[in-house]
C-alpha cells in the first residue's frame, strides 16, 4: 500500500449548502473514488483513519461532514451516542443525500465511485445505493436499513453485521436478506462498532477480515 496525503476541503451541495470534507489522496493515480460515510459521532479521527486506509489502498477518498447542516465542525465522543442520535434527527435525509451526491461528484476525476459507511453511515450507504450514482456500496452495521426495505439498490451492496450487536437484532438482518437477496452478507462474532479501534467493541480480527472482503468487492466493482 502507498502512503496517502490528506487535507480538509470545502464542498457545495446542489441546494447551495457548503460543508467540509476530509479528503485522503493516494500517492499515485487513483484506481477509483470512495465516499466514506460517518457514524453518528461526526468526521472524527476514526473516520479520517478509514479514509486514509482506502487512500493507502489506491482510492481517492472523501469523508463529508454531514453534521455541518446542523452544527459545523462537530465531533462527539463515543460515550455520547444520545447527542449523536439527536443530531441525526436534525438533518433531513433528502438533504444528506444532496451532500453525499456532492461528495460523489468531487470524486468524478478518480473514475468509478464506491461508498463505505459505518453505523448511520451504513444506513446511508444503502439509501445512496438506491438513489445515487455509485458503482458499489459497503454498509457496516447499518441499523436503519431495515426501515428502508421498500427501496431496492441499483448497484451491488456488501453488508457487514456483528452477531452480538445489541443495536441490530439478527432478525433484522434476516429481514434485510429476504428483501434484498442479491446482497453480499457477512456476519462476525462481534458487536456494534467492531471496526472502530477507538471503541470498546473493537474486534481486530473481524475488522481485518471485513476490510479484506470490502477491498476485494470494491476492486471488482469500482477499480
Amino acid at each position: 500500500m502507498t502512503k496517502p496525503s490528506s487535507e480538509t476541503v470545502r464542498l457545495k451541495a446542489a441546494d447551495g449548502h457548503a460543508f467540509d470534507a476530509f479528503r485522503a489522496s493516494p500517492a499515485g493515480k487513483p484506481r477509483g473514488g470512495i465516499v466514506v460515510v460517518q457514524e453518528i459521532f461526526g468526521v472524527n479521527s476514526h473516520i479520517e483513519a478509514v479514509a486514509k486506509e482506502y487512500a493507502a489502498a489506491g482510492y481517492l477518498a472523501i469523508a463529508p461532514a454531514l453534521f455541518d447542516r446542523a452544527e459545523r465542525g462537530l465531533t462527539l465522543p463515543y460515550t455520547d451516542s444520545a447527542a449523536g442520535l439527536a443530531l441525526v434527527q436534525k438533518v433531513k435525509p433528502e438533504l444528506t443525500l444532496l451532500d453525499l451526491k456532492a461528495a460523489i461528484d468531487a470524486l468524478a476525476s478518480a473514475g468509478k465511485v464506491g461508498m463505505v459507511g459505518y453505523c448511520w453511515g451504513g444506513t446511508l450507504v444503502f439509501a445512496s445505493a438506491c438513489h445515487l450514482p455509485i458503482a458499489a456500496g459497503v454498509a457496516y452495521y447499518g441499523g436503519g436499513i431495515v426501515k428502508l426495505l421498500e427501496r431496492t439498490p441499483k448497484c451491488p451492496v456488501m453488508f457487514h453485521f456483528g452477531e452480538t450487536d445489541t443495536h441490530i437484532p439478527l432478525k433484522d438482518v434476516e429481514k434485510i436478506k429476504k428483501a434484498y437477496p442479491m446482497g453480499h452478507y457477512y456476519l462476525y462474532p462481534a458487536g456494534h462498532g467492531f471496526n472502530c479501534s477507538e471503541r470498546a467493541s473493537f474486534d481486530a480480527a473481524a475488522a481485518k477480515l471485513a476490510l479484506e472482503r470490502s477491498l476485494d468487492f470494491l476492486h471488482r466493482h469500482v477499480g
